[in-house]
């Protein structure tokens, strides 16, 4: 996905102008609502590990299921799910700026619109990261949001090329960290290591809720700087892709998108497998082999990304019946329009099933690794069930409802339902 060429086919236009505000169901592209809607459960998998602290007993002690999981979620979860989350929102900051320059014919109007809802998500960050998550990723694509609106956005094609020069150096960088990785653990002779363990934060320990949240207060300016700093790369490639309409006309860009998913799974998965078996108990490493292991899955994370994105344009294409998407992506697409809801209504979840001061359930099965999959996937199924009846009664998600109300300001009625 690395082609910089726009695209020679034409995108069909709306059947109906676009009109000033959020956006109506009929203008909406099918692809990157099921990607959102599908990353939503990458998302609960990878909350869960830490949680439930899946990992915290060790690899020595692990079954043989518990190991799988731990290689699968190096491999596919970890380090995937927020830069596929990047890359779409990268993805839709050019599309509501596309649109809002349409409606108003203002690029200076258009960047209002992109400077108010960043930075109001970024509160909703804060918001979430104090009362709920401190690992919360709104604050931080916010703060990106921000920061792409004023530098990036607008800047031509030769700036956009770049990617592709950029992309290149990321991946040398990761075959030189595999090839690193590989004569560590060959000419490794200091003491190896445990298996990775899960640390717990303060907040998911404390014994309190008012406890919780003053922890979260301390940990969520950490966390949210270090995605700032680790994650322009995806949010512009995402942007990178919609000025092209990848994801809006995917039949015309087929090809591209079969790229992205055999080249960014090989790499993922490939850069994940260290980290996985490390995990797993299943590879021994001094401390200089599992750092540098550590930085190539970090690091080969983009690639995951982009692999998933690329899957789930090509999704979109699935034969359906009279135009209509099948009822299984359709209802993936609606929580993809409902992400943000989604998104919290995980956190709060978690918070309710595993905090020591409510259920703790992550303390009181034998088989932790089974019960967090079925609570991330159970959890998962809710919200896609959820919005699918919202979908079908035409009403919006709350957050997504608050979050358009402070951009836009009170709608306007129309006949039409928009998100």
């Amino acid at each position: 996905m690395t082609d910089t060429r726009a695209t020679p086919h034409p995108v069909p236009e709306p059947a109906r102008p676009p009109s000033r505000g959020p956006t109506r169901d009929s203008e909406r592209a099918l692809a990157p609502d099921l990607a959102r809607g599908a990353m939503l459960l990458l998302i609960a998998l990878a909350h869960t590990t830490g949680v439930f602290f899946v990992a915290a007993h060790g690899g020595q002690t692990m079954s043989g299921a518990e190991r799988a999981f731990e290689i699968a979620m190096s491999t596919l979860v970890e380090a995937r799910a927020i830069p596929m989350f990047a890359i779409m929102f990268g993805y839709g900051l050019v599309q509501i700026a596309r649109r809002q320059d349409a409606v108003t014919g203002s690029p200076r109007a258009a960047r209002a619109v992109l400077l108010r809802r960043n930075g109001w998500l970024a509160v909703f960050g804060l918001v979430h990261g104090a009362l709920l998550f401190s690992g919360d990723i709104l604050g931080a694509y916010g703060v990106l949001g921000l920061v792409f609106t004023l530098v990036l956005l607008r800047r031509g094609d030769r700036v956009y090329r770049a990617l592709r020069w950029i992309g290149g150096v990321l991946l040398v960088y990761v075959l030189g960290l595999g090839g690193l990785v590989a004569w560590a653990l060959a000419t490794g002779s200091g003491a190896p290591v445990p298996a990775s363990v899960l640390e717990e934060t303060s907040s998911l320990s404390a014994s309190t809720y008012p406890a919780s949240v003053l922890a979260r207060l301390g940990e969520w300016p950490v966390h949210t700087g270090l995605i700032v700093a680790g994650f322009l790369l995806p949010v512009w490639f995402g942007a990178w892709a919609a000025r092209h309409r990848v994801l809006e006309a995917p039949a015309a860009h087929r090809r591209m998108l079969w790229a992205g998913v055999v080249g960014g799974f090989a790499v993922g998965v490939a850069g994940g497998l260290p980290m996985g078996l490390f995990d797993a108990g299943l590879l021994r490493a001094d401390e200089f082999a599992a750092t540098w292991i550590r930085v190539l899955h970090q690091v080969s994370g983009v690639f995951g990304g982009i692999g998933y994105v690329s899957l789930f344009g090509l999704l979109s294409l699935a034969p359906s019946k009279a135009g209509t998407p099948h009822v299984v992506v359709g209802a993936l697409a609606a929580l993809g329009q409902r992400s943000l809801s989604g998104y919290l209504f995980q956190s709060l979840v978690w918070v309710v099933l595993a905090s020591p001061y409510t259920f703790a359930l992550g303390t009181r099965f034998e088989e932790p690794t089974l019960f967090a999959v079925c609570c991330a996937v159970g959890v998962w199924g809710v919200t896609v069930v959820g919005a699918d009846l919202m979908r079908r009664r035409s009403l919006r998600g709350p957050a997504e409802v608050l979050l358009r109300r402070l951009t836009y300001g009170r709608p306007r009625a129309t006949g039409e339902h928009a998100r």
